[in-house]
């Protein structure tokens, strides 16, 4: 049989698909099936808002991304937009950059679940793409200040004089400070991992004497403190083992006294001691500052209690369960233990014009020897809660409780009933 003739357009149509398939099939491979998606970096360190398209692609392309999974109707999430918005340039602007960005978590449930968001603002720092939540401080300046102190190094090395002031400059005063001026960074490197979010560590390899100077120590290795904020510096000599080591960073992540408020109240959690706590009126008035003076003194000589002091007028709710506005007198002097109970000790209930050294001096003799009355605070636990709220919340209960009760008394009640008409 004779082959069937087949013209030449004809068998070029034929070829068409499988040359089509030849020049395509080599760019879908390169490309993994398809183009990923890209993320760019604004140039004017704005907020940029994430998708389930673009999330994962942000997360490779920085080193550190700080995302607010945020929801349209949370009124949290609201305030705290403008606090992004200020924060965003100046985080991008630091030598080790972080990105701002936020997330319709309401929109984007699985990426939200994905990440374990069950609330409304959830935060989380990206660190080379590993998330943690974030629970500091919302507003711009401390949250600047506690973002970059979680992307610094947990012990950084200073080579020189300049790289010392560099250090101290760029660290601010919203957390205290420890530089090492010859001590092995060995010595504090598990100090500097367990406190990363409280506290700067650094070790010093070359410092002049100016720097001895400054710091105010005579010999080496010595581990100096700085608490700027609160104008206080200590210096710790060794030995850098054991118990003494652990003793004097922990009890220098707190100023020698301590202003009671709602932040510093946060600072107290992870500290096992008791706080010496000093009620005056007003704590801007200048006998209240001149007492203030004498209890950091009481500090320095009894570093195993906290020193805290608060005012009526600046914090009246909080004082109120340590002393009573018609009888006691203030300053008044108590030692709590951070949560429902106080001591007073007998005999020094309250401070009397004078010599106040004195006074504290035998309210803490007499604390020491036992000579006290264990109180409890009665109710009011002087936290965030107050309360009123405690109670609202006590009544909500018992209504709830009730509707449940009288519910299913009902439920039985219309049981005969039902059964008879069948």
């Amino acid at each position: 049989m004779a082959p069937v003739a087949v013209d030449k357009p004809q068998q070029l149509r034929q070829l068409l698909p499988l040359i089509a398939l030849a020049l395509v099939l080599p760019a879908c491979l390169a490309s993994g099936g398809g183009e990923p998606a890209r993320f760019q970096i604004p140039r004017d360190g704005s907020v940029v808002e994430l998708d389930e398209g673009n999330f994962e692609a942000a997360v490779a392309a920085v080193d550190y991304l700080f995302v607010d999974f945020h929801a349209p109707w949370c009124g949290h999430c609201k305030r705290l937009a403008p606090q992004l918005d200020e924060a965003a340039p100046v985080l991008a602007a630091l030598s080790t950059p972080i990105v701002v960005a936020k997330v319709n978590a309401e929109k984007y449930k699985k990426l939200g679940s994905k990440y374990g968001v069950d609330g409304f603002p959830t935060l989380m720092l990206f660190d080379h793409g590993v998330p943690t939540e974030y629970t500091g401080s919302r507003k711009a300046g401390l949250l600047i200040e506690s973002l970059k102190k979680l992307v610094a190094p947990a012990v950084s090395i200073l080579e020189s004089d300049s790289a010392i002031k560099s250090f101290v400059q760029e660290a601010g005063s919203d957390f205290p400070l420890f530089i090492g001026f010859g001590v092995d960074e060995s010595s504090i490197a598990e100090y500097g991992a367990r406190y990363k979010k409280k506290a700067w560590f650094s070790t010093a390899k070359d410092f002049s004497e100016d720097m001895m100077s400054v710091y105010d120590f005579d010999k080496i290795p010595a581990l100096v403190s700085l608490n700027i904020k609160y104008n206080e510096q200590s210096v710790f000599y060794g030995p850098f083992e054991g118990t003494f080591l652990d003793d004097f960073i922990r009890q220098s992540l707190l100023p020698k006294t301590l202003p009671i408020n709602a932040d510093t109240l946060k600072m107290l959690k992870d500290d096992d001691r008791k706080v010496v706590l000093t009620v005056v009126e007003d704590e801007s008035d200048e006998t209240s500052m001149q007492l203030i003076k004498v209890l950091r003194s009481a500090a320095n000589a009894n570093h195993d209690l906290v020193f805290g002091y608060v005012g009526v007028k600046q914090w009246e709710e909080f004082t109120k369960p340590f002393h009573d506005s018609k009888s006691s007198q203030l300053p008044t002097m108590v030692v709590w233990d951070k949560d429902e109970d106080y001591e007073v000790v007998e005999g020094s209930e309250s401070l009397q014009e004078g010599d106040h050294g004195s006074q504290i001096s035998r309210f803490l003799e007499g604390y020491r020897a036992g000579r006290t009355i264990k109180k409890r605070v009665g109710g009011r636990s002087p936290t965030l809660l107050g309360v009123n709220a405690l109670y609202i919340l006590l009544f909500l209960v018992a209504v709830l409780v009730a509707l449940m009760f009288f519910s299913g008394q009902g439920e039985e009640d219309r049981q005969p009933t039902r059964a008879h008409q069948e």
